[in-house]
């Protein structure tokens, strides 16, 4: 039940600073910036990482989730729990957000800028990416541990500062979930939950590519 309940309150963090922060932004005329925005997803991920990694990882995200189980990395059984609850902190962040800020129509909510297609691309290419980085500094040395939050909370400002204008640079169902039900704007929510979790499964393959050329080198 810890674990859950660490999961909750970290994805609920994460929505809820993230998300925030661009709904702050809409509303203060640009205050926080598109820049602040992309550090403030960073920020948060890195900071959630070492305040709840050590007790269930810190995942915050379904598809992370689901990708570490399909690698053997996690058992399936505990899938179902982990995601029910990192969707459950999304969505109460976002009820959280519509009482604080009952005027903003989205949220937040992840929106394709151009053709549906596009964004469907960049986030299966951006969630693969931000999943091998997981997978990769997930294994090995103690020291690769402890700079885990670092290396993720980067790849996640990094990616939202040059991605976010086009798609969002969600990486996240639960990210995307939350905002998207409680504004009412569903529309583009399949998009989000397919593409991210199809590109977190794609880094599998990838990973153990590049694994096996390392160990052929050795």
């Amino acid at each position: 039940m810890n674990k859950l309940i660490a999961e909750f309150l970290g994805t609920f963090t994460l929505v809820f600073a993230g998300t925030g922060a661009i709904i702050i932004n809409d509303l203060s005329s640009g205050a926080i910036t598109h820049v602040g925005i992309a550090l403030t997803f960073g920020l948060v991920v890195m900071a959630m990482i070492y305040t709840y990694g050590d007790i269930s990882g810190a995942q915050m995200n379904p598809a992370v989730t689901t990708a570490l189980a399909a690698a053997g990395r996690q058992p399936w059984h505990s899938v179902p729990g982990y995601v029910t609850a990192q969707s459950l902190g999304a969505i109460t962040a976002s009820l959280t957000l519509k009482l604080l800020f009952p005027t903003h129509a989205s949220l937040g909510a992840t929106q394709p800028a151009g053709v549906e297609m596009q964004s469907f691309i960049m986030e299966v290419i951006l969630t693969a990416i931000l999943m091998l980085t997981i997978l990769k500094i997930s294994r090995g040395t103690k020291e690769k541990g402890i700079t885990a939050a670092i290396a993720i909370g980067g790849v996640v400002g990094l990616e939202a500062l040059f991605a976010g204008p086009i798609c969002g640079a969600s990486m996240n169902p639960a990210r995307s979930l939350g905002p998207a039900l409680v504004s009412g704007q569903i529309q583009h929510l399949w998009l989000y939950l397919s593409a991210t979790t199809l590109g977190a499964l794609l880094a599998i393959p990838l990973d153990r590519c590049t694994h096996n050329a390392t160990n052929s080198v050795e």
